[in-house]
């Protein structure tokens, strides 16, 4: 966004997906990964619309995306966190989470990753979240690029630490590097590098 340095929306998110791929260069994997990382989302998803669709006109089948959305921001006082209009789970009220976010069609994808933190990285604490249809009951779910790929029938899930509804300095000039929690990025890095190895040895 014009005037914010954007550590955590969403340099956090590339940092992340780097180090996922630097974990995963030399791990043999049975099934293509591809690292992709859209511009545009903040004009209504127009690069990861494009990309999702130019799978489905190519009929390419893919097992889900996974998609980081401000992954960098904790706060554990109570009261940092606040819920998003309409879910319906319980959400804790300190800011000290990582949600995975995903619809009904993607709940294995949610499983998985979910599966990953539990097993791999026990320490860092998940909220999973599966909405009916595509998230329009719940528009705070749609707000990243994993609803474009929704939008064309592909699984995906959000990993997120929910942005605004935690992070005081979303979209402001105070969005720096020093405000970001670079332990909690790289505990995000090892779910994800965990769930991809795991969904790559699952027929």
């Amino acid at each position: 966004m014009r005037g914010s340095p954007g550590a955590d929306d969403n340099a956090s998110a590339l940092a992340v997906l780097l180090e996922t791929a630097a974990h995963l260069r030399d791990v043999p994997l049975s099934r293509e990964v591809r690292f992709v990382a859209f511009s545009l989302e903040e004009e209504d998803l127009l690069g990861s619309l494009a990309y999702a669709s130019s799978l489905r006109r190519a009929g390419h089948e893919i097992e889900g995306a996974i998609v980081l959305e401000c992954v960098g921001y904790t706060c554990a006082a109570e009261g940092s966190q606040q819920k998003p209009p309409g879910v319906p789970i319980v959400v804790p009220t300190a800011g000290d989470f990582l949600a995975i976010v995903g619809n009904a069609a993607s709940a294995g994808l949610v499983a998985a990753v979910e599966n990953a933190a539990r097993r791999r990285v026990p320490e860092l604490k998940t909220v999973a979240l599966t909405v009916p249809g595509n998230g329009e009951l719940v528009p705070d779910t749609r707000r990243s690029d994993h609803a474009a790929f929704w939008h064309y029938g592909y699984p995906a899930v959000m990993l997120t630490d929910t942005a605004n509804f935690r992070n005081p300095n979303y979209h402001a000039s105070t969005d720096t590097i020093e405000t970001l929690d670079l332990g909690f990025m790289e505990k995000v890095a090892r779910v994800i590098t965990a769930a991809v190895i795991h969904l790559c040895a699952t027929p």
